[in-house]
This record gives C-alpha cells, structure tokens and sequence, in this order.
C-alpha cells in the first residue's frame, strides 16, 4: 500500500443514533370520548446540550447516546450531537379526536397495548403497510399513520403541542423586567418551580409568572420539553383504581376533619374573618366546603413562603393550608401541585376546590369562573377570574 493511499480519509460510520427509554402515560383512534390521565408522566426532551435525561414522576432514566466517528488521517472527530429539531422529526404526534390505539400488530387485528391520545407522542421505530411501529411510555406497537404526523411535519406540531420548561435551581431566582441585571426586578420565585418559557433569547428566558411577563437568567434554570405519552392498559386500569382509593382517603381525611372541627366548635386553622360576598358554585359538595372556607381569608397578606392563613401565605401555602383543614396533605409547591388527584379536562367541568395551576402559581375554583388565590405581596389573597392567565393543568383532590 503506497503512501496516498494511507493518506485517503476512512470513514468508519456516519450514523449517529439516540436510544430513548421513555415512561409515561397514554394515548388511543375510536371515536369515543376520553379523558386524559392523571398520572402526570411525561416525555421530557432537553434542548442542545442539555439532552441528557428523561424524567418521569419518580425516576429518572439516562439517554443513552450511540455515538460514532468521523476518521480522518487517523484524527477521531466525533459527529455533532442532535438538536431538538432532530429529535423532534423522530416524534410520532397523534392527531385525533380522541385518541388513537396501540395495537401489537401493524392490523386492526391486533391486540390493544394502550392508547395514543390526541396531541400526545410517541418515538417513530419504522413503518409498515400504512402503520408506525413507535415506543411511547411503557408501549411499543402499531399505530395508523393516517392518525399520526413524523418527520418535518413533527417538527413544528411538536413545538405546539409540547410545553416549555425553565425549572428553578438556585435557592431564590429574581424574575427582571428586561433580560439584563440592570433592570428592575419583577419578582422573586423559588427553588423548584417550572415556569413555562415564552421565549429563549442569549443566555436569558423570558416566563409567565404572577406578576407579569418577565425574563431569569438560563444559568440558574434548567429547560425542557414535555409531551404526554401513551398508556398501556395495565397502567391505565392502575392509574383509575389509585385515583379512586385517593379520593377516597381525601374523603375519609375531610370527615375526619370535620368531625374533629365540630368537636373542638373551631376550625383546624386560627379563627378566620368573616366570609366574602362570593358565591360558590359547583355539584361537589366538599369541594364547595373548601372553597367556601378558602373565602374567608380573601384580604389577607402574601408572605413569600409563608403557610399562614391569617398572618399570610403564598400561592402553594395558601392552597396546602386551606387542604390541611380538610386533613389532606398537599406540598408547598405550585410545580408538584400539578400532579396531585387527579386530571379534569378544561375549565368548563371543574369544581369548586379544584386546583388550578398556572405557571409558578397555583389557585383554587370556586366555580362560576372564578378562583381564590395568594396572589402576590401587592394585592394578597384575592379573589381573580381563572383565565386572567394560561392554565396548565387542573387537578381534583375529592
């Protein structure tokens, strides 16, 4: 072999290939009504360089990144690493009215494994006489391509569909008006809290948080994507039977309360004002019970991470001490708050006591449109319509 020829570039593999273990909840295509699940399981997809894991309610599972080389004059260069485009154009995003099945056979077939919901994704494997073979959550099997978009056409759904994240992680974060530390700071929010991201800019991230519109530096929040993933059946016989022995104990916890209150002729809590001239509406009984006692702390202080009905409270204090009269245990964090009870699907069928979250900040319905909350240390405990702001998510307790 002469000389040029060992010269010649050797390319050993141009591939690079991204395993993804993903764990969630599901998604289905007849045409029957469905409710999405409770679980709060979701795909998490990290931008850039942050694509490093994949978290779920109780774990988190590492991508393991295949990664090849480009070999030149016996130098290795490793392949750039995948952007969220590209990972996006793997996505498989059901679009349906309902919800499309996960069959284990590219056939009508074939047996039901779980159930794609609209909106919701899945990782596309290959393809076959009209079907994707795709793993979403626990389930991998077929699903109708008619009721699925991927590639390109992923690529943009996917931004709509998914929900941006900024997770807070320093202790105390200041939200600016303007996307420098000069300007004024909006407000503060704390360690923990995921605030949806509006817009990614240099080294800032402009969020929603209660007082406004503002921008936190990206050094000190981590950000990713989150998408609903499929359901298996097993996990959705699972997911219906825990919501139900939650409701129950909720229920249980509320009368022992009750009981305890009467016994005692005072609530769990300092003795609050009267109530507000607010009208609850609603059909849940105890929930209109919470909303009720919620009420009388309208005019109350906000204090940054205080639990205090009367001496104040902010927005997750509020709504765990309020739940804490009842007997019921919430965190003191608007972020976990997304995930407790269970799912109820738009505004138009919550109760009163449902919590309404938002991005860092979490209220309770007390019907007729309306929520009672910790609002900020402006204006305190008051009295707002629910869609003064983009609701994420609402959760029942009863």
């Amino acid at each position: 072999m002469n000389c040029n020829t060992r010269r010649k570039v050797r390319t050993t593999a141009l591939a690079l290939a991204a395993t993804m273990t993903f764990t969630g909840f599901g998604i289905t295509a007849e045409a029957t009504t469905a409710v999405l699940p409770g679980g709060g399981v979701s795909l998490i997809i990290d931008k850039g360089n942050k694509l490093e894991d994949i978290v779920t309610n109780n774990s988190t599972i590492p991508i393991e990144s295949i990664m090849e080389f480009v070999q030149v004059d016996d130098t290795a260069v490793p392949l750039a690493e995948p952007t969220e485009e590209d990972l996006f154009r793997k996505l498989v995003i059901a679009q349906v009215s309902s919800c499309v099945n996960v069959r284990s056979l590219p056939s009508e077939e074939g047996e039901v494994l779980g159930k794609l919901y609209n909106n919701s994704v899945g990782t596309f494997l290959s393809e076959e006489n009209g079907w994707y073979q795709i793993t979403s959550g626990t389930v991998t099997g077929y699903v109708k391509a008619e009721y699925c978009v991927t590639g390109e056409d992923a690529v943009e759904l996917a931004k709509q569909v998914g929900k941006r994240f900024a997770t807070v992680d320093t202790q105390t974060l200041f939200v600016r008006t303007e996307p420098n530390t000069e300007c004024a700071i909006l407000g503060m929010v704390p360690e923990g809290d995921e605030l949806l991201v509006l817009e990614e800019a240099e080294g800032w991230v402009k969020v929603d948080v209660e007082e406004g519109i503002g921008w936190v530096s990206a050094d000190f929040v981590k950000l990713h994507s989150e998408f609903v993933q499929a359901e298996s059946k097993e996990e959705e016989r699972a997911r219906l039977a825990k919501e139900e022995e939650e409701r129950r104990k909720a229920r249980e916890a509320a009368a022992r309360a009750a009981a305890a209150n009467n016994a005692n002729n005072a609530p769990a809590q300092s003795q609050p004002k009267e109530p507000a001239t607010y009208t609850v509406t609603g059909d849940s009984e105890m929930g209109k019970a919470v909303a009720e006692y919620a009420l009388q702390f309208v005019g109350n202080p906000y204090v940054w991470g205080g639990t205090s009905l009367t001496n104040g409270a902010d927005c997750s204090g509020f709504v765990m001490s309020v739940y804490a009269n009842f007997g019921v245990s919430l965190p003191h964090s608007s972020a976990s708050d997304r995930s407790q009870g269970y799912a109820v699907d738009g505004l138009e069928n919550a109760q009163p006591g449902d919590l309404i979250c938002y991005s860092g900040h979490v209220a309770l319905y007390i019907g007729d449109g309306q929520i009672v909350h910790a609002s900020s240390p402006g204006v305190g405990i008051i009295v707002s319509g629910a869609n003064y702001r983009s609701i994420l998510a609402i959760r029942r307790i009863f």
